[in-house]
């Protein structure tokens, strides 16, 4: 069984009298250890997917498996508890808390489990290293440059060793030279580590780190096979 299996997923809404279907009958498989990049043009439903993946919304139809267990028949409550021990979550535009420390940022999804102060330090200290960023612990927002904080966040989605870790466009906001760099991070985490990836992205050589790269059209799934281009060692 793959660590992801997605069947016949429908995602629709209504906007006045307008019904509108950013997802239809995706069926999608994710083994353990992979990474996924999902390519395609703005509102074919890449967000859409990530979120359903990630817990965050609920499909209209179908089923989504992670880790055998059918995150589709949760409550909206259970979803959460779920989520934060499962998922973690990379943001385009970081989403970190400006009054916290790097450190503090990273540790806050281990709040939300049961872990004692000891083990919470362990782990954000293995985040950092991971990262590259053991000496900003101490450091804002406001005192790190754009990729420093990326990287934040990259740590911040891995601090709890979560089943899968999703990427909504993680070098949108960067420049060429950093967004190479947090992909190259990206792809050492999933060599090295074993993370399991699924990274949205609108851009072909981004794409192209991935083990597989998918592409959405109006909702609907294809996986094409492009030549992968090789990004140089860190």
């Amino acid at each position: 069984m793959a660590l992801v299996e997605i069947h016949a997923l429908t995602k629709e809404y209504h906007k006045g009298d307008q019904k509108i279907v950013p997802l239809k009958d995706v069926t999608l498989a994710i083994d353990k250890g992979d990474f996924v990049s999902l390519m395609g043009a703005s509102g074919s439903g890449k967000s859409t997917l990530l979120n359903l993946i990630a817990g965050i919304d609920k499909p209209s139809a179908g089923t989504i498996h992670v880790a055998g267990v059918d995150i589709t028949n949760l409550s909206r409550t259970q979803l959460a508890h779920w989520r934060a021990s499962h998922v973690g979550y990379i943001f385009q535009l970081y989403n970190l808390i400006p009054v916290l420390t790097a450190y503090e940022n990273i540790e806050m999804p281990l709040l939300l489990l049961p872990l004692a102060r000891a083990e919470r330090q362990k782990r954000v200290e293995i985040a950092m290293e991971a990262v590259g960023l053991t000496d900003r612990a101490d450091h804002y927002p406001r005192q790190l440059s754009g990729g420093q904080e990326q990287r934040v966040g990259i740590a911040r989605a891995i601090v709890a060793d979560p089943v899968i870790v999703v990427a909504d466009e993680p070098t949108g906001d960067l420049d060429a030279e950093t967004s190479e760099q947090i992909l190259q991070l990206l792809q050492r985490l999933n060599t090295e580590l074993g993370t399991t990836l699924l990274m949205v992205t609108h851009d072909p050589k981004s794409a192209s780190i991935a083990r597989r790269q998918l592409r959405l059209e109006k909702g609907v799934l294809l996986e094409p096979e492009p030549p992968k281009v090789a990004l140089a060692a860190v």
